[in-house]
């Protein structure tokens, strides 16, 4: 586990999608009650479940989009008290949850005084909600944007280059041909641009610890209506 700023941890664990190493990232905040909000949960281990436990009591599991939800129901058995929040549409893939409410625009009141959120409009094949840890200027992303570097597998690294994602905070083409609004995207990422934040935690590949607000508006510029630097799909 890795404290990144006062009450943020992030913590990896290996993950294989369509046979492709990307791993996988969870996060943890401390909220001011003392109590625990984990993002994007990974496999329980007994030593994480231990170390998590050490930190506070585990009061909010978030499964942030469609893809992000693998691992909420072992969390859930191992803090019973905890509240499930899901990205909407997992309610009615996830029939087996004891969901406790559906993410949306506005912050539950459990952690609106630490933590900002925008449900992100357009693209609903991951109906995914992006989060602002505030007291550290943390954005966090799940499958949004990708930061696949050096650390990456070397097959991870190639197909990342050829989807024109590598080496820098993006989405790959792949995201590109998956929106069904543009218009509805990018009024849901200039409202995370206008947020204050310079460090980047994604759920696959290596945290940005500074210029991640740029960094995202380059990534997305075709979208926003800059460049990119990556051709545009057809």
């Amino acid at each position: 586990m890795q404290l990144l700023a006062s009450d943020l941890w992030v913590t990896e664990a290996p993950l294989r999608f369509l046979g492709l190493e990307v791993g996988a990232r969870m996060t943890i905040v401390r909220l001011p009650d003392g109590k625990l909000w984990l993002h994007s949960p990974i496999a329980p281990s007994p030593a994480l479940r231990d170390a998590v436990a050490n930190l506070g009591p585990v009061a909010q599991l978030v499964a942030p989009n469609k893809l992000h939800h693998l691992y909420i129901g072992q969390w859930k058995k191992q803090f019973p008290e905890a509240s499930v929040y899901v990205a909407p549409g997992l309610e009615e893939k996830r029939s087996d949850l004891e969901i406790a409410g559906i993410l949306g625009d506005a912050p539950e009141p459990a952690w609106a005084a630490a933590i900002d959120q925008v449900a992100v409009e357009g693209f609903p094949f991951s109906n995914e909600v992006v989060f602002l840890h505030r007291s550290s200027g943390t954005l966090l992303l799940t499958d949004l944007a990708f930061n696949i570097g050096a650390r990456g597998a070397p097959l991870t690294r190639w197909l990342f280059r050829l989807m024109g994602a590598y080496g820098r905070l993006a989405p790959t083409v792949l995201e590109k041909l998956l929106v069904r609004d543009r218009l509805a995207l990018r009024r849901s990422l200039e409202r995370v641009l206008a947020w204050p934040f310079e460090r980047v935690v994604v759920a696959h590949g290596e945290v940005l610890e500074t210029g991640g607000r740029e960094a995202l508006a380059r990534g997305y510029g075709w979208l926003l209506g800059g460049d990119d630097g990556a051709q545009e799909p057809g």
